[in-house]
């Protein structure tokens, strides 16, 4: 593990919210901010909301576990802790997020009433990407304003939640769009380039064919 270490509530949470770890362990007992407004502030914010979070506490009694876990922790450990169920809780929570990046690394998340943050904010950020599709200068840049976020931000986000870079995501999103007009149009495999931000039907086909294995031809037939 890389570790960044801050000296009490308030400062961790900005240097989460700068930095964007993988993974926090907070005390609960801190100056400025105790564990719980932590915990709070970066599962209500949509840059750290998908940050797991550890909160290790001399208070065991059941309500102080209680209240951490409603203030959005993924873990609640009572000093004095085992390092090694320490360790195997960062690891399982790990591969949660391995997985959940599995899930959201999918362009086709549709709306609904129930969804969390961070399929919220992706959810967003793909309706931003497909409103400026055609538009082959749309890129990282572009995409880190409408989202409001730094472009370190809206990196780490991303590769947090779905393990591509920005450009990468955007790129996905393109060629998958591609491949779902390839399906349900009739249109020549230049006009879809062309609908989905690709100025060069002949890196269209490259790029295609990286991403799927096959050419845009292939899937037609």
């Amino acid at each position: 593990y890389q570790l960044l270490w801050s000296k009490n509530g308030q400062e961790g949470i900005d240097k989460a919210i700068e930095a964007t770890p993988d993974i926090i362990i907070s005390d609960v007992m801190m100056p400025q901010k105790n564990g719980f407004e932590v915990c709070q502030e970066l599962k209500q914010n949509l840059r750290t909301s998908h940050i797991p979070i550890i909160l290790l506490t001399a208070k065991a009694d059941l309500d102080s576990k209680l209240e951490g876990l409603s203030h959005g922790a993924d873990a609640y450990l009572s000093k004095p802790f085992s390092q090694k169920e320490l360790n195997i809780r960062l690891q399982k929570l790990i591969e949660l997020r391995l997985q959940l990046q599995n899930h959201y690394s999918q362009y086709n998340l549709s709306k609904g009433k129930s969804k969390n943050l961070e399929e919220e904010f992706l959810i967003k950020l793909q309706e931003q990407i497909f409103q400026n599709l055609a538009d082959e200068d749309f890129g990282v840049l572009q995409l880190s304003r409408k989202m409001a976020m730094s472009r370190s931000q809206l990196f780490r986000k991303i590769k947090s939640l779905t393990n591509k870079s920005t450009s990468s995501y955007i790129r996905t999103l393109r060629l998958s769009k591609a491949r779902e007009l390839l399906n349900t149009t009739d249109l020549h495999i230049s006009e879809i380039a062309y609908e989905v931000g690709f100025s060069n039907p002949i890196y269209f086909t490259q790029a295609f064919s990286e991403e799927f294995g096959v050419p845009p031809s292939e899937i037609r037939e």
